[in-house]
């Protein structure tokens, strides 16, 4: 599913305009992205838990040359799956 389709999903079961359900996506991306820049979690119960984790720095090799390179350390963003979407899946 890409994101259009999921703003056709969106607007049929909240019975909203498409352009409506467009900006409501976009508004809850949207926070979730400011609430992990600030460093927090955001969490949705029953669905999961968006995060920040922190990656270490390591060694890698460039595959082509063979050659050892650093690969400085950086903050991933995560996610949880809470116990009602793997119950859902499941």
């Amino acid at each position: 599913m890409n994101k259009s389709e999921l703003i056709d999903a969106i607007a049929a079961s909240a019975n909203l305009t498409k352009a409506d359900a467009g900006r409501a996506l976009d508004a809850v991306t949207a926070a979730i992205t400011d609430a992990l820049k600030a460093g927090d979690s955001v969490t949705l119960v029953g669905f999961g838990t968006f995060g920040v984790k922190e990656r270490a720095a390591r060694t890698g090799r460039n595959p082509k040359t063979n050659e050892k390179i650093e690969i400085a350390a950086r903050k991933v963003p995560d996610f949880k799956a809470g116990k009602g979407l793997k119950d859902a899946i499941a």
